[in-house]
């Protein structure tokens, strides 16, 4: 299942840059939604000691799944400054199939290695809509509370999903200028 939500996002992503038709209302309100996205994932990135800790700090304190709630939150700006809103669709059953599966795994993963404290845990925050309300953990579990690194973002190689969101508004800016009635 990983390979699917690895790879299949760039079949998706080239059928949509085909298919995108860009105007500078649509990136400027898509880009403002995809750095939203990026926040989320970066914050989420910079407090995360991967496999070493439960974090129910940061935005996991929120949300169990932040970094996904943040591709989520992504691939809807992408879609808006594509200004092919139809193609949302097409992204929300995508994302609901491959990254639905990874979070039932990831979840198994996280019980099993964790036991009562991620049942605990998982019972007082949502999957992936997140609350308002800020999770406390209740003994105090989940190690030694960090707050954001720099570090841990780069550690997490964070980055790429700048970059690759930097390279897709690139090309649909360049696509908007150069190649506006191409597809």
């Amino acid at each position: 299942m990983r390979w699917v939500r690895l790879r299949t996002p760039w079949l998706l992503f080239i059928c949509f840059l085909w298919l995108a038709r860009p105007v500078p209302r649509s990136l400027w309100v898509g880009g403002a939604i995809v750095l939203a996205g990026l926040f989320v994932r970066g914050w989420a990135a910079g407090v995360l000691d991967k496999d070493r800790e439960l974090v129910v700090w940061g935005p996991y304190a929120y949300t169990r799944n932040p970094l996904y709630l943040g591709s989520f939150v992504i691939g809807l700006g992408a879609v808006a400054a594509g200004g092919r809103l139809w193609f949302a669709l097409v992204f929300a059953v995508f994302f609901a199939f491959a990254y639905g599966q990874a979070m039932v795994q990831e979840e198994r993963t996280l019980e099993q290695r964790f036991g009562a404290r991620y049942r605990r845990y998982a019972q007082a925050v949502p999957n992936f809509v997140p609350w308002r309300r800020r999770y406390r953990s209740p003994d105090g579990f989940g190690g030694k509370r960090r707050s954001f690194s720099l570090a841990r973002y780069k550690r997490n190689k964070e980055y790429e999903a700048a970059l690759g969101a930097l390279a897709g508004f690139l090309f649909l800016t360049l696509k908007m200028l150069v190649w506006p009635n191409f597809s």
